[in-house]
């Protein structure tokens, strides 16, 4: 017995070895570049295959071959993906989401070339390095790894390592040559992929798919260490490795021992299924989603209808074997599933395959069982559509990488644990529905279908359902403030894309007449993401044109075709548009050639500039002395009916209230009340009400403390009260609290039981999020813009009359449109094409068009001109004057002295006054 635990203890260093390498080589490669790079098993195959054809095809001696192979290839491997993929990359500006997907494409097309150029087929005779002595491997990795964190501990490239991974801008205004640390970084990062790549040829199958997979499943040991504790990855990957091995020696008995034998062989993927899921995330909330697709004009309709035609074309021209043609319309419905997920949803969705796997084995389950295919098919899409729900609920707080590793890890393991195992699949056969066991007959069922899954998903995009989940990917934070219920979202567009998924997986199988678990690999997965993200996520054409490429060019003589071009387009997916877009070529800008003001709306635009009004259209009165307007003329009413189109707007000026601030000697008024000032209307146009409005609810904080990881206090012991129709203003400078109080009332963050009480009318709101708080009529808007790019104007300011306090009115849209001058046709512009100063009003009317009673307002000015600036201050008194509560967060002295009647200043996280 103490033998055998011996003997598998060093076979699992052995492995635990070859893990601990790619670890360490993740966590440098991502230290120096920011990168994730998935494409570390694919690099760790191709040299492999290098070796290989060096040592056994040529003949060359083994430490020639070597040399070679890890020192030049490898190294060379990581400064071409350096300068050619990920340099030009960061050079864009491209978020980590982008240079993931970019890593995908390397992934596949390094897998595409390996099939191309060395065939699909296992080869079994790669060279044996370090011979079969696992402690020599095992020293090997301990000296690399000691080696790096002298590097990095006691040299001047350490040092400039170290400043990049802080701050890299910084690092490279204090003279640090930021792209020679990564490619310094990169070419590492590939030399210990070469280096596993050829440990683990001899014991592995060495084939283009078999050991990029293998590799990824060892990316568990980074995500553990972080991706950044070498000490940490070196122990996670030994450790699992030992303990792998010693679980082979379990044999259970019983339903549940296939199970447990399958999870004892693939603790990797265990480990890599819960690191994903369980610990801390990698990356960060916001900043690593994926962009927004372009905004282009819907698909012409001779474009959908030569597709109509290429695709009934098999019907009538064709013989009687379709057997490639009936594969399209099922992997695109497949595909149409990423549509909804990454393209709608804006989520990173790398395990779809696992859901169209399961869609055909539980096709094929309930078929084998005697239940009808096509009812069996019905029965599975609502199972897996279940299965999705199940899995993607610890996968929606995750965000940008980590939900890209989460959702892969679910793929990976539904691979390795249900479609590939005997236990599962043994005994199950899949056929045709009975009716269309005809290959013309069964591509109509097809087409049918995939005709059906397109209206479906067009509908969702079309309402209001699919202008939530463009909020959603466009700006997560902006989207729940809105009122949008981002985690239910998410849940939609994850079950929705399972069932579309597992209904294309059933009918591949069916078409296929069999269920073949390599037709629903991981790595297809991959494949299928990245095309659907080159031609474009968030076009219905996609799928289509998709799963005909992919099927015509497997179907070809050459194996990794597909994958090799599709690869090579996403390497270059952040320098060129998605190639739907040519198909739907955007309309010519009128803008003129100098371009427009950076703030100010053009004619172009189509807006109305606020400068010297409040309001383009508020409610017009007559009355008064001496044809004087009425007291309420010219004061913008956000909940009175507009007038019609075309009325002039009104040009009397409203004023707040005179200002009152708290602190000071005595009460002493404020240096700036009584005096002029720029923002401040003239005494003589002061309105007032005809009626006193119903008061607003008071949203109050009590005692707020927060305290962040690392033990910064943001917030000690502060107690701020909104009066209602009033405008409170919260002053002091970088680092006081102020955005985090904010963000406390606004339910962006949320304290901890103990930590303080937010209440509104006296009710506790404080584990309240901040869609729910929407709902309960308060708004806010962003320091950084927080408008949807890829909707329209109009569609920007629906969607928060949808989400706000008071939903159903017909004329919330048209009336914020109005009160913000955005009623012209600038209404139908889409967002991203704005200046500064419309967006500020974009966000605004949105804020108001849900009719809120609170409204929190982060840095309004922030990138306004003076004349926008003034205009904005006057719509903010009128809107206060009209029974608002209004709190403004601003640096702009001027605008906070001639509209606040309460000042609060904050400093080291308390409320000095």
């Amino acid at each position: 017995m103490a033998s055998l635990t011996y003997e598998l203890t060093l076979a699992g260093l052995a492995v635990g070895s070859a893990a601990a390498l790619t670890g360490i080589g993740l966590v440098v490669t991502y230290r120096a570049t920011g990168v994730l790079n998935l494409a570390h098993g694919a690099v760790a195959m191709i040299c492999a295959y290098v070796l290989r054809q060096l040592v056994v095809v040529w003949g060359w001696p083994l430490p020639l071959g070597a040399l070679v192979t890890l020192l030049v290839v490898a190294p060379g491997l990581g400064l071409i993906l350096d300068r050619g993929v990920f340099r030009p990359l960061a050079l864009l500006g491209s978020n980590p989401a982008q240079t993931l997907v970019a890593s995908i494409g390397v992934f596949v097309l390094l897998v595409g070339g390996a099939a191309l150029l060395w065939g699909s087929g296992a080869r079994d005779d790669a060279p044996v390095l370090l011979g079969d002595d696992p402690w020599a491997q095992l020293a090997a990795v301990v000296a690399l790894a000691c080696l790096v964190a002298a590097v990095t501990r006691w040299t001047r490239f350490g040092r400039e390592l170290r400043a990049v991974v802080d701050n890299r801008p910084l690092a490279v205004l204090s003279g640090v040559d930021a792209d020679r640390v990564a490619a310094a970084g990169w070419a590492f990062g590939s030399f210990t992929a070469g280096l596993t790549g050829v440990l683990l040829a001899p014991y592995v199958r060495l084939d283009p798919y078999g050991m990029p997979l293998l590799v990824v499943e060892v990316i568990a040991v980074a995500v553990i260490a972080r991706m950044r504790s070498l000490p940490v990855a070196v122990a996670a990957a030994l450790a699992i490795g030992v303990a792998q091995a010693q679980l082979t020696r379990l044999h259970p008995e019983g339903w549940a021992g296939p199970l447990v034998q399958a999870i004892g062989a693939n603790l990797f993927v265990v480990a890599l299924l819960v690191a994903a899921l369980v610990l801390p995330g990698v990356g960060g909330k916001g900043r690593d989603a994926l962009p927004p697709p372009p905004r282009a004009p819907r698909v012409p309709t001779p474009v959908w209808l030569v597709t109509g035609i290429l695709f009934l074309l098999p019907l009538g021209f064709a013989g009687s074997d379709l057997h490639t043609a009936v594969q399209v319309p099922a992997l695109a419905v497949i595909l149409l599933s990423l549509v909804v997920v990454a393209g709608r949803g804006g989520q990173i969705a790398l395990g779809q395959a696992a859901y169209a796997g399961l869609g055909a084995l539980l096709t094929a389950l309930l078929a084998t069982a005697g239940v009808p295919t096509l009812l069996a098919l019905g029965l599975a899409v609502p199972m897996v559509a279940v299965v999705g729900l199940v899995t993607a609920w610890p996968a929606i707080r995750r965000h940008g990488l980590a939900l890209a590793l989460a959702t892969l890890a679910t793929g990976v393991a539904v691979s390795r644990f249900v479609l590939t195992q005997p236990y599962a699949t043994a005994g199950v056969s899949l056929d045709r529905p009975a009716g269309f066991t005809d290959d013309r007959a069964y591509y109509a069922l097809e087409l049918l279908l995939l005709a059906g899954c397109l209206a479906l998903v067009a509908a969702l995009r079309r309402g209001r359902t699919g202008r939530a989940l463009a909020a959603l990917r466009d700006h997560e934070p902006g989207a729940e403030a809105t009122g949008v219920p981002v985690p239910a979202l998410k849940l939609l567009a994850f079950v929705l894309g399972a069932a579309l998924a597992a209904l294309g997986g059933g009918l591949l199988g069916m078409g296929l007449r069999a269920f073949d678990p390599e037709a629903y690999d991981p790595i297809r997965g991959l494949l299928w993401f990245a095309a659907v993200l080159v031609l474009g996520a968030d076009s219905l054409l996609t799928p289509v044109a998709a799963a005909a490429l992919l099927v015509t060019l497997d179907a070809g003589p050459q194996a990794g075709t597909a994958a090799a071009l599709i690869g090579l387009l996403a390497t270059q997916t952040g320098r060129f548009p998605p190639l739907t877009t040519l198909l739907t070529p955007r309309p010519k800008p009128t803008t003129p050639p100098g371009g427009p003001h950076p703030h100010r709306p053009t004619a172009a635009d189509g807006a109305q500039p606020l400068t010297g009004r409040p309001a383009p259209h508020p409610p017009t009165r007559t009355g008064g002395t001496g044809g004087n307007p009425n007291p309420t003329e010219g004061r913008a009413h956000p909940h009175g009916s507009p007038p019609a189109d075309g009325a002039p707007p009104p040009t009397g000026r409203p004023a707040p209230h005179p200002p009152t601030r708290t602190g000071g000697a005595g009460g002493s008024p404020s240096p700036t009340e009584g005096r002029a000032h720029p923002h401040r209307p003239a005494p003589g146009h002061a309105p007032a009400p005809p009626t006193a409005p119903a008061p607003a609810p008071e949203l109050r904080a009590d005692d707020l403390t927060l305290t962040y990881p690392g033990g910064i206090t943001a917030l000690s012991h502060v107690t701020i009260t909104l009066a209602p129709a009033r405008i409170t203003a919260l002053v002091g400078p970088n680092g006081a609290g102020k955005s985090t109080l904010f963000d406390c009332l606004a339910g962006t963050l949320r304290p901890r039981r103990h930590q303080g009480l937010i209440t509104l009318d006296g009710t506790d709101i404080t584990s309240r999020p901040a869609h729910v708080r929407t709902r309960l009529g308060i708004a806010r808007t962003f320091q950084r813009l927080a408008v949807f790019p890829s909707l329209s104007v109009e569609e920007n300011v629906r969607l928060g009359a949808e989400r706000g306090r008071v939903r159903g009115d017909p004329a919330a849209v048209e009336r914020s449109l109005r009160l913000f001058g955005l009623a012209g046709p600038v209404r139908h512009r889409a967002a991203a094409d704005l200046p500064t100063g419309t967006l500020r009003r974009v966000e605004l009317a949105r804020a108001l068009a849900g009719r809120p009673h609170t409204l929190l307002l982060d840095e309004p000015a922030a990138g306004l001109d003076a004349d926008e600036t003034a205009a904005l201050a006057r719509i903010l008194a009128a809107l206060a004057a009209d029974g608002l509560t209004v709190l403004v967060v601003e640096h702009d002295p001027d605008l906070v002295a001639g509209i606040a009647h309460t000042v609060h200043t904050m400093e080291g996280g308390r409320i000095l006054s």
